[in-house]
């Protein structure tokens, strides 16, 4: 049967494929250097599956779930097979609790909630699996079981993230899927499959899990080259006619599920890798269209130094906005559309100077939007935190602040908050709004008094 797992003389696995009247088309899933024509090929019976379970967390381990951390065996009796169908329109519910990525730019303009699909497209180098390692970092303490797979990346890299993750002992809660550029196309193809089956064992079991697909551009090129050697008929950018289908049927298994399934989620981040920006190119539509919403990084913000670099104009969250917290949604409701219309506003300012007062007041609130929402990495912000500074950013407290001094009044104010005005950040974590407005503008107020800001 088409996706059974078969055995070579060598020990070496693989996966039929074509079914064809005369021939079966397999994908090898290890050495293949040593078979030979005259084989013999024997069946198993079984669908292709990978270990699952409480022991994978805390491992690197490949897209068959063997170990690649050298820490030893994983012991578990749990299997789940790679290939299974997403849950139906009945057993699934509609998002409704935010996943806080701690980052700014993120939980204010694009917000994520448990069960989205929210995807990250960009160019190479701006920034995209940053983003994915801070949001993984942010899930400490929030009960989240974090999977990263990482598809075609270097094995250096690889490294680098998994020792960040435990640096900040984020890889407590976290596995790594690891399919290395070095290793054959279809364990790249595999590695997402693999990753969200290892997720689903915990989202039947009412658990909630963030997982990272970096990136499915690399998962489709493999794929092309598969379907290339299996001799199927190329198609628009050679791509085979289902390579729709091979991200659809992948994403499609992220969901909030029904009490009945356990009230689990899983909440999915593809990647796709532009090029020169084109948002338009045939792979990046295609994820564009499965999924609910897209975060947007541009290279000329990146390069600008405004880092998380989301163009505001072309992100989008098509059901975050109904997870987000209620002070979230007071001090950040018309954030995004205020950001994207004072990037026009900066555009049209190049042409000439003479400008009116109320533009020259949006152009001025613009700039220190910019810088609020600028943070550097691997240090993600509570959402109460979030709230207070973005508070003070859409009530005017920083109008008069020279822009140049807005990380700094940030840090300062968060100082003064975190040792004079703990209740104020209890208030926003236990109750999910804002305290009134007084004692919010009394506080902001009084911090300004003391400061250097005054």
């Amino acid at each position: 049967m088409s996706g059974e797992l078969l055995i070579f003389e060598n020990g070496s696995y693989g996966m039929a494929q074509n079914l064809e009247s005369t021939d079966v088309g397999i994908i090898i899933l290890g050495d293949f250097t040593d078979i030979r024509e005259g084989d013999t090929i024997r069946r198993t019976g079984k669908i292709m599956e990978v270990p699952v379970g409480e022991a994978l967390i805390g491992r690197v381990v490949d897209p068959l779930g063997r170990p690649v951390d050298g820490l030893g065996d994983i012991v578990t009796d749990k299997t789940r097979p790679v290939e299974t169908p997403a849950p139906g329109v009945m057993q699934r519910k509609s998002v409704s609790e935010p996943l806080q990525t701690g980052l700014k730019a993120i939980d204010a303009l694009v917000p994520i909630g448990r069960g989205q699909r929210e995807l990250i497209i960009g160019d190479r180098q701006t920034g995209k699996t940053t983003i994915a390692i801070d949001a993984i970092l942010n899930q400490k303490g929030q009960d989240m079981i974090c999977i990263y797979v990482a598809i075609g990346q270097k094995e250096s890299t690889v490294r680098t993230q998994v020792e960040t993750l435990r640096q900040y002992g984020a890889l407590d809660y976290t596995i790594v899927v690891t399919a290395s550029a070095s290793q054959p196309s279809p364990l790249l193809f595999l590695a997402p499959y693999a990753g969200v089956a290892m997720a689903e064992e915990f989202m039947y079991n009412g658990k909630h899990v963030l997982i990272v697909y970096d990136d499915l551009s690399k998962q489709a090129v493999a794929y092309r080259e598969l379907s290339l050697l299996l001799r199927r008929p190329p198609g628009r950018e050679a791509f085979p006619g289902d390579v729709f289908y091979l991200h659809s049927r992948l994403l499609e298994r992220s969901a909030k599920v029904s009490d009945e399934l356990g009230g689990g989620s899983i909440t999915a981040l593809p990647f796709i890798e532009t090029q020169a920006g084109d948002i338009s190119a045939y792979i990046a539509t295609n994820v564009i269209s499965i999924t609910d919403g897209q975060i947007f990084l541009s290279d000329s913000l990146f390069n600008a130094g405004v880092r998380p670099a989301i163009d505001a104009g072309s992100s989008v969250s098509r059901v975050g906005g109904s997870a987000q917290i209620k002070a979230m949604k007071k001090v950040a409701g018309t954030l995004r559309i205020d950001l994207a219309s004072y990037r026009e506003l900066e555009a049209f300012t190049k042409f000439g100077s003479d400008l009116d007062a109320a533009t020259q007041a949006k152009l001025n609130r613009g700039r220190r939007t910019v810088e609020v929402l600028k943070q550097p990495i691997h240090e993600p912000l509570p959402v109460e935190k979030q709230v207070v500074i973005l508070y003070a950013l859409t009530h005017g407290f920083l109008d008069s602040v020279p822009v140049d001094d807005i990380l700094r009044f940030e840090s300062e104010l968060f100082a003064y908050f975190d040792a004079h005005q703990e209740s104020i950040y209890e208030t926003i974590r236990t109750t999910k709004d804002l305290p009134s407005e007084e004692v919010l503008d009394a506080a902001i107020t009084e911090f300004i008094d003391q400061s250097s800001f005054k």
